[in-house]
């Protein structure tokens, strides 16, 4: 159930300026122990309040989350690395953390028109996006549907094909309950959720979402035209195969595949384990393809 709740996520774009917030938006600041830049915020978006957290400062990078999970479980380690050379935008989708449901739904088109809607909202023009698991079909689909605020992708293990994962996994989803939700995921969404209440309502979402999930054409993924980067794991959800698939079909694209499981390339909280430090994560890779010209 791990590997089903990372592969689900939400999407991101990226935020020109922090600074100019509408006057429905609610922002909040927090203190930071270290010297980055650090605010947060909600904005209205397609009748979500939907939450926003920007660190550091410079060129903006936006952060989508995995399914069943919150900014800081799939990119927590990452952040602060990240944000020593950019500002990073992280978002939290429909049900997820803490931004409220609408209760319809979800779909990987409803998650890229609201984040596109949120970047309209923070005045953002353009930025680079990184999504992973399902926030990685986000990121996707994002460069898809409004490529005018896209300038790179980074897609990290996302899934477009039913056959780009074993069988098992479907055969796993259609009897998926939230006893089998990883702990770390349930902990966090009771913290940060406006309902603690509604954990059942986001689990049942995501694995709808799943159990009628169905491929993305071939000239679906070929419209992509942002300079991407796959990162996948060599033991990841998709296989090594669909990874090289997805490589031939996107125009502008490069691949990675890295030892280890689903995530723990950027140290998602469940891949974390007591000997796992900075330097196991793929971030040099990731600033490296960004500031490539």
């Amino acid at each position: 159930m791990k590997h089903f709740f990372i592969l689900m996520s939400t999407v991101t774009l990226l935020l020109a300026s922090c600074n100019q917030i509408k006057k429905h938006e609610t922002t909040m600041t927090t203190p930071k122990t270290d010297s980055l830049y650090f605010k947060s915020g909600y904005s209205n978006v397609n009748g979500l309040k939907m939450y926003y957290e920007i660190h550091g400062e410079g060129k903006p990078l936006v952060l989508i989350h995995g399914g069943g999970s919150t900014v800081q479980t799939s990119f927590g380690r990452i952040i602060p690395l990240l944000a020593k050379h950019r500002q990073i935008i992280g978002v939290e989708l429909q049900a997820h953390g803490r931004t409220t449901d609408r209760g319809t739904d979800l779909s990987f088109e409803q998650d890229a028109e609201d984040v596109a809607t949120l970047l309209k909202n923070l005045d953002v023009k353009q930025a680079d996006v990184f999504g992973f698991s399902n926030g990685a079909n986000t990121a996707l689909q994002i460069a898809i549907s409004y490529p005018q605020f896209v300038n790179k992708v980074i897609a990290g293990s996302p899934l477009c094909k039913r056959n780009g994962a074993f069988p098992q996994f479907w055969d796993f989803m259609k009897n998926a309950t939230i006893d089998q939700m990883p702990q770390q995921y349930k902990d966090e969404y009771k913290k940060v959720a406006p309902d603690p209440n509604h954990l059942q309502t986001m689990h049942d979402r995501c694995v709808k979402r799943m159990v009628e999930f169905k491929d993305w054409p071939d000239e679906k993924i070929k419209s992509v035209k942002a300079p991407t980067l796959l990162i996948f794991a060599d033991k990841d959800v998709a296989t090594p195969e669909h990874a090289v698939e997805l490589y031939r079909l996107i125009p502008n694209c490069e691949l990675a595949i890295i030892p280890g499981g689903h995530g723990t390339y950027i140290g998602e909280i469940t891949t974390l384990t007591d000997t796992i430090q900075d330097k196991d994560f793929v971030v040099p890779m990731i600033e490296g393809f960004l500031n490539k010209k």
